[in-house]
């Protein structure tokens, strides 16, 4: 029990250590410190680099003013140029607006082609069914049901011509 107490007195001192030396030592060493070394600046060189930033944000002020006031057009975006942007935009917009109607008018065109497609389709299914029924009926086997094919087709191609 002894031994215990001491081992936990000894890592109880250990920890103080630790943390009582963390708290001396400086977190940030990464930051500058501005103060050392300040004694041996020269003033009257921090002050003529004042002075020569300061004429420096003078004359780009003054030539700035200068353009603004006798060459604007060089500084600023040419304004001519947005009349015929902001045109060609619209001459698009009713193009497109003129294609979605003529999309809706095609499509109207082809509702009427598909709904008599399907009806030929159901009488053609009709037909077939009803030719083929009293045949199912007795036994005829694997064509029952099946739908008359049209006659086939013949793709013709070009002959390959030998140039030399």
């Amino acid at each position: 029990m002894a031994s215990k107490l001491s081992v936990l007195l000894l890592l109880l001192a250990v920890a103080t250590v630790t943390v009582l030396a963390q708290r001396r030592r400086p977190t940030n060493t990464n930051e500058w410190n501005y103060r050392d070394g300040s004694e041996k600046v020269n003033m009257r060189g921090v002050a003529n680099l004042t002075q020569v930033l300061d004429n420096w944000r003078f004359d780009i002020l003054t030539q700035m003013k200068g353009l603004l006031q006798n060459d604007h057009q060089s500084l600023l975006p040419d304004y001519a140029r947005i009349q015929p942007l902001s045109e060609a935009l619209d001459d698009l917009y009713k193009e497109f607006n003129a294609l979605k109607a003529h999309l809706g008018d095609l499509t109207e065109k082809f509702s009427a082609i598909e709904t008599f497609i399907d009806e030929v389709k159901a009488s053609r299914a009709n037909n077939a069914n009803a030719g083929t029924a009293p045949a199912a009926g007795a036994g005829a086997g694997a064509g029952a049901g099946a739908v008359p094919r049209q006659p086939t087709r013949r793709v013709m191609r070009k002959k390959a011509t030998a140039s030399s």
